[in-house]
């Protein structure tokens, strides 16, 4: 496969090296002389000096192939938004995957459509999150393209689901429980699954509707 990568800092390196590794054709492209410099030493023609946001340079790395993936890496979720444009506006691209360095961004991301992405920040908030007893509701999975969101909610004893059925609980619309952890095993949740303290419970849902399947599942 061909892969082009905007920007050549840990995150781009380390890509391209782990891709031409596996045998795929790279482009990385660089702006920074200095880092580029360091990146011709150890990639030679497999990487390019420019900015990944002007069209000329694109093209040089060979963008109106158009490569099988893009991925916009840089340090500036600004560009990372543009070059994610233009890689599937213009040149067609079908597969672009975007780094997002501030979480607050990410919602431009959703807005222009440009999916997926990957937020190190969101992702070890969601580690800190599931390690962290006190959070009763996990975002496990976000899936941006169905509009939908994968949750994992811990039952414990004070819960206002427990005893009762899945079919008797009055899940919000637009969520439904999909699975059932009790003691180590997992089950499909089944309109007859009645729910006890202490069950991990996975649930797929629209986003927003958090704080409702909180109040039909835990809260009294």
């Amino acid at each position: 496969m061909y892969f082009l990568i905007a920007g050549g800092g840990k995150v781009g390196a380390n890509l391209a090296r782990t891709l031409i590794r596996m045998g795929h054709e790279v482009t990385l492209i660089e702006q920074r002389q200095d880092r580029f410099a360091r990146l011709e030493e150890e990639f030679e023609h497999h990487v390019m000096k420019g900015d990944a946001t002007e069209l000329y340079v694109l093209e040089r790395a060979g963008i109106a192939r158009p490569p099988d993936i893009v991925v916009a890496a840089t340090g500036d979720d600004e560009d990372n938004m543009v070059i994610g444009q233009l890689a599937r506006e213009k040149y067609g691209v079908q597969k672009i995957i975007a780094r997002v360095n501030d979480p607050r961004n990410q919602v431009h991301f959703d807005l222009l459509g440009i999916s997926p992405t990957v937020c190190a920040t969101s992702s070890i908030l969601a580690l800190i999150e599931h390690e962290v007893p006190e959070h009763e509701l996990i975002h496990l999975l976000e899936l941006r393209k169905e509009n939908l969101e994968i949750v994992e909610v811990t039952i414990d004893k004070s819960a206002v689901a427990v005893g009762k059925k899945v079919a008797k609980l009055g899940l919000p619309e637009g969520s439904r429980l999909i699975s059932v952890m009790r003691e180590g095993h997992s089950e499909i949740a089944e309109d007859s699954t009645e729910l006890q303290a202490g069950d991990q419970v996975l649930a797929i849902l629209e986003p927003g509707k958090e704080d409702e399947l909180r109040r039909v599942l835990l809260k009294k």
